[in-house]
């Protein structure tokens, strides 16, 4: 094997792992430090042979994790586990997670060289919408008060660079980085109680208020210079936290009330703040500067009438619409604005109106005042945000829709049996339904709990319409979506509460969005959407909204099929429901719902976006950010801008650059995937679906029953009650094989398809010229790097039947060949030799996770034999969380 060359020094790491070793001295005991200390170097030293060609000793780090104690060996994995967050810290303030031209301004020099001017720039622009949709899937093992102590350590970090050796408040800034590291020790790390539903809103307001609300209006700004005029505002936040209710029972009318309420508070407290601090900020009095008529006409409507603002008519505007603002915050909050005023006003009917004053009064400034600043932000923050914060999505199974529906239906007496039917039945009664204004439902009538509870839905999207706008809810997703009736049964719903309107000219406020999920799902999507898009009144909808959605699964489409026909059957079923979007006359928005493990879709969002089949962005996407992902890039201000320009410069190059590919090109490499593929999917099917006893080999191989024990999300982990694989959540599926270092999601089948494709020529022009095959291997590649076989035998052992632990040489010897065949046609000596940085930072880790992941096995073991000491249980989560930390995408 090659050698390695030395890992690059990050002094960041330096400093702070100093640090920690000091905190875990003063407060863990000599004895700890030591036993902790002995352990890392033998495990570095291990690895630094490993990196020099030297054969490993695997012994030499099990010898002195057996010298713990129980008691020391939960310490001593805390320990690891605060070193990996704290080297993430330092890597992410390096820029590791920024590319190389994933900027707006980088972009749009990229498109004018190949002759594309900014009027067509401004010209997509002005129809765009990016959305990173923020959602509750549990890969996030950290508590958030863990994630708010690494946060702090961010913030003072950034004084350090400045140059600034105390704090505004006067404390070292040395001194406030260790006090923060020791409470980060001192801070219990595991949750004790099972996650709730308002809990996740609550975490993800704390990004959305804490991040995206300053963060959005400030790169917009940006933009605004690169492009050289005010940029539409097309960059906006999603969520479904509360809204998803896709086999998760405790998701209900109530949660979905809270989840809008909190966001709404949110926003419009920060927008009570803003207005407050302008009013400071204003103070133009006409003694010096002539006040414009419409700004002098909202003065006096203000109801301010002070005598020492008399001259201020800006101050007295603010006031005006601070009590506006005010009556709004307890129209829909229900609840008091931070700072109640003295004024009295009438409650703002939109943010347009809103919007409307802070405009007047910007265009009443003069030309030094009249752009940017903070009037400037905050109109761009109430285009952005609303009354609302994010889009919440609402989302359910199709098999749910389809047994309230026939409820409905035989309630009514309009159908008795609407199950038995089949779908040209079922889609013309539907028809026949929604052209018909009479409702279905009735108050005397008695329903199932299934059915109340989707009808209650219906009904608060209904009410959040009417309070918070309708951007509050555009969107709603239908999950395992497979045929026509499956998205008319969501409009069915939607007419009962007046959110469909039929007519001559019908329309639907929220959107029913497909779901194309399995292999086979994807393969339909045209069908399903040409079908979709020939009712009169579905292209009616449709034409005149301009767009419409279709959500293609990255997860259970890899749990179907193995990571490379995902990969494929995601990018040939985007090209061609290209056409069918074409031939309707409708603009096509893919929602990408991407996890944090190339598993699930993981890698760069930037490289995933750029990857895209030409033609099938649009200037419009939508993708998912779950789970530790969330963390990474949006846990501070200046990651969230890093990462959401990546997204929109990504998104404006797949837009408008020219195709890359001849169609000579085009086709040898479509049909070299084809081939591919095939091999790939009969290989992974054969091992995870094909071979006997495999789920038995899974759940004993893999901690994926221990984690279950750890309360990271309101969901469960399996959609039923069976140990199906079929039934299994992706996350868990994916989370399961990375804790194990065997991340089979992410590679398996990709080896016997290299191996058995005959032009190896061919596969490396297509990994030097096409995109999309690039990325697949670099994501790839990345998983390789994470994953260790040698690792992953001892969690073998776990396997109590000799028989089944044979099928682990299957995955060893796979393991293998994909390992040789990435190299074959990246032209490389070792893994990640073209990508130096991330290379560094793995291997960084590598020392670092190994011991914990050979106490995981022995704690497993011990749990496992029927020890019941709590000590061992508690291990067993903090190794899943400590691993997980230091994977960073492992769900």
């Amino acid at each position: 094997m090659a050698s390695l060359p030395a890992i690059a020094n990050n002094s960041d790491i330096r400093f702070l792992g100093k640090l920690l070793g000091d905190v875990i001295r003063a407060y863990g005991g000599e004895r700890l430090f030591e036993a902790t200390e002995t352990i890392r170097k033998a495990s570095v030293e291990r690895h630094r042979d490993v990196s020099e060609g030297k054969a490993a000793d695997n012994t030499a780090v099990d010898l002195s994790l057996e010298k713990l104690s129980l008691d020391e060996t939960l310490d001593f994995v805390r320990g690891f586990m605060l070193f990996s967050m704290l080297a993430n810290l330092a890597e992410d303030r390096q820029g590791i997670a920024a590319e190389d031209g994933a900027d707006l301004a980088s972009a749009i020099a990229e498109l004018e060289s190949e002759g594309i001017d900014r009027a067509q720039i401004r010209a997509l622009l002005d129809h765009a919408l990016i959305a990173p949709v923020l959602t509750a899937h549990p890969t996030e093992v950290r508590r958030k008060s863990m994630i708010d102590h690494r946060n702090r350590i961010a913030e003072l970090m950034a004084l350090r660079d400045l140059g600034r050796d105390t704090t505004p408040d006067g404390d070292s800034v040395d001194d406030a980085i260790l006090r923060q590291i020791a409470l980060l020790w001192q801070t219990r790390v595991l949750r004790r109680d099972r996650l709730y539903v308002t809990d996740e809103v609550d975490t993800a307001l704390s990004y959305l208020r804490d991040v995206f609300l300053p963060a959005l209006p400030a790169l917009y700004q940006r933009w605004d210079r690169a492009l050289g005029e005010r940029t539409p505002s097309f960059l906006r936040p999603g969520s479904w936290i509360g809204g998803d209710r896709d086999g998760n029972p405790y998701v209900t009318a109530d949660s979905l009330k809270t989840a809008l309420s909190k966001a709404s508070e949110a926003v419009l407290g920060y927008y009570c703040d803003a207005v407050h601090a302008l009013g400071a900020e204003l103070s133009i009095s006409t003694e010096h500067a002539p006040a414009d008529a419409a700004v002098q006409a909202l003065a006096d409507a203000s109801g301010d009438d002070a005598a020492s603002r008399s001259d201020e008519p800006y101050r007295r505007a603010l006031s005006g619409i601070y009590a506006r603002l005010s009556a709004t915050h307890d129209a829909l909050t229900g609840k008091h604005a931070p700072r109640p005023g003295r004024l009295v006003g009438e409650p703002y009917a939109n943010p347009a109106d809103f919007r409307a004053d802070l405009v007047t009064l910007a265009h009443g400034l003069g030309i030094a005042l009249k752009t940017g600043g903070a009037l400037g932000r905050l109109i761009r923050a109430v285009e952005t945000f609303g009354f609302h914060l994010a889009t919440l999505d609402l989302r359910q199974n199709s098999a749910v829709h389809e047994r309230v529906v026939a409820e409905l239906l035989t309630v009514a007496g309009a159908e008795p049996d609407y199950l038995s039917l089949d779908e040209d039945a079922r889609v013309a009664l539907l028809r026949r339904e929604l052209a018909n204004a009479r409702p279905l439902t009735s108050r005397f009538a008695n329903y199932t709990e299934e059915t109340a509870g989707e009808l209650a839905i219906v009904q608060a999207a209904a009410d959040a319409h009417a309070a918070y706008g309708p951007a509050c809810i555009t969107n709603y997703i239908v999950s395992m979506a497979q045929s026509v009736s499956d998205l008319l049964e969501v409009n069915l719903l939607l007419k009962e509460v007046g959110l469909y309107r039929p007519g001559e000219t019908p329309t639907a406020a929220i959107m029913a969005v497909p779901l194309f999920e399995t292999i086979g799902d994807l393969e339909a999507a045209p069908a399903v959407m040409t079908a979709w898009f020939a009712l009169p009144e579905i292209a009616t909808i449709s034409t005149a909204r301009g767009h419409q959605e279709v959500m293609i699964g990255y997860s259970d489409s890899n749990k179907d099929g193995g990571y490379l026909t995902s990969t494929w059957q995601l990018s040939k079923a985007s090209t061609a429901l290209k056409p069918v979007f074409a031939a309707a006359g409708v603009g096509m928005q893919l929602f990408h719902g991407r996890g944090g493990a190339v598993g699930r879709g993981g890698g760069s969002a930037f490289r995933a976006i750029r990857a895209q089949p030409s033609g099938t962005v649009q200037g419009r996407i939508r993708i998912t950010e779950q789970g530790e992902v969330i963390a990474a890039k949006y846990g501070t201000r200046d990651a969230a801008m890093t990462n959401l320009e990546a997204i929109a410069s990504a998104t404006l190059l797949a837009s408008l650059e020219p195709e890359r590919l001849s169609n000579a090109d085009n086709a040898s490499f479509s049909a070299a995937m084809d081939t591919l593929s095939d091999t790939a999917f009969k290989s992974y099917r054969d091992l995870v679906y094909g071979t006997e006893g495999f789920r038995t080999f899974f759940r004993q191989m893999t901690p994926i029953a221990e984690i279950a024990g750890l309360k990271i999300g309101s969901r469960p982990a399996s959609r039923t009650k069976s140990d199906r694989i079929e039934d299994l959540r992706a996350i868990p599926w994916v989370f399961s094989w990375a804790q194990a270092r065997v991340m089979l999601p992410g590679w398996y089948g990709v080896g016997r398809a290299i191996a058995d494709f005959e032009d190896k020529a061919l596969l490396k022009d297509m990994a030097q010229g096409w995109p999309l095959f690039a990325s697949a291997l670099a994501n790839l590649e990345m998983v390789l790097a994470k994953s260790d076989i040698g690792i992953a035998e001892r969690y073998a052992g776990l396997v109590e039947d000799d028989k089944l632990r044979e099928i682990f040489i299957t995955i060893r010897d796979g393991w293998h060949q994909t390992h040789d065949g990435l190299l074959t046609v990246t032209g490389q000596s070792r893994l990640l030799e073209k990508h130096p940085a991330l290379d560094a930072s793995i291997r960084l880790r590598l020392p670092y996770i190994e011991p914990l992941n050979l106490l995981q096995i022995e704690l497993i073991k011990r749990r496992r034999a029927g020890e019941d000491d709590p000590r061992i249980g508690e291990g067993i989560l903090l190794s899943i969380n400590a691993i997980a930390t230091a994977l960073r995408n492992s769900g």
